[in-house]
């Protein structure tokens, strides 16, 4: 039986120190340098809770230990920023939804969770109650901190795009999908692989007989894919090849034979 890997634990210390209190450099735990963010660092340095720089450097510490991949210098200024924001809107009792929850729990899974996290170690912290939707714009700020995984809004715009083509086959299916469901899941899974090979114009190819094989026996569910391609061309300026749209109405052909079971 394989034993479960341990995470690091993340050594949170109390915060004593004030703004110009001096500091003995044999308890410094943590340095960084940002070349390029110093005036915006400045800034929130002036605006922003002390208490807020120090749960937001927690929970960037313990993303550093939990996922594969470094973060951006970036990370700092931008987590910091969003959760003052965040905390001081809750305590005036404003609550922000994500309707895009479900498809960056699924997009982003490995970041979704240490959202969860962190609105847990927020609650301990703070004693503030952060409703799960914020986890998933904490996953959103990890996820873009990815070197080279484009900038926040660009993840938006995928996941926005995700859930409207979702929408399409739904509506169409006239079915309703949870974030539960491993058949929701798998949906999203695949429409990102499509929107990211058209995004980078590296498309699938289908046999032509095939192809008519498709268009022919799941008529319905070949409309629909038609219906998701409509949208991409008119929102988004996404065109989507036939090859494609068979591969998307084979997906919405066993997502309509799963659900009339």
């Amino acid at each position: 039986m394989a034993t479960k890997k341990k995470l690091p634990l993340v050594r949170v210390l109390p915060l004593t120190k004030k703004r110009n209190d001096v500091v003995a450099t044999n308890k410094i735990e943590k340095m960084f340098v940002m070349q390029d963010e110093s005036e915006h660092f400045q800034e929130l340095l002036k605006r922003i809770n002390e208490e807020y720089f120090a749960v937001s450097e927690e929970i960037i510490s313990y993303a550093e230990v939990t996922l594969p991949f470094k973060l951006s210098e970036h990370i700092h200024i931008s987590l910091t920023d969003h959760l003052a924001f965040s905390i001081e809107r809750l305590k005036e009792g404003i609550i922000l939804q994500n309707r895009l929850l479900n498809e960056i729990k699924v997009l982003y899974e490995p970041e979704f969770k240490i959202g969860l996290w962190a609105i847990n170690h927020i609650k301990e912290r703070f004693g503030l109650d952060m409703p799960i939707d914020e986890a998933a714009y904490i996953a959103l700020h990890i996820h873009t901190a990815k070197i080279g995984a484009g900038d926040i809004h660009e993840s938006v715009r995928q996941a926005s795009i995700i859930s409207s083509m979702i929408e399409v086959i739904t509506s169409s299916l006239r079915i309703t999908l949870s974030g539960q469901d491993i058949a929701y899941e798998r949906l999203i899974t695949h429409l990102r692989f499509v929107l990211n090979r058209v995004e980078k114009k590296e498309l699938h190819t289908m046999d032509d007989e095939m192809l008519t094989m498709i268009k022919k026996k799941f008529e319905f569910s070949f409309n629909t894919a038609k219906k998701v391609a409509d949208l991409l061309k008119e929102n988004y300026k996404l065109l989507l090849p036939e090859a494609e749209l068979g591969y998307i109405a084979l997906h919405v052909e066993r997502l309509r034979s799963f659900w009339e079971k």
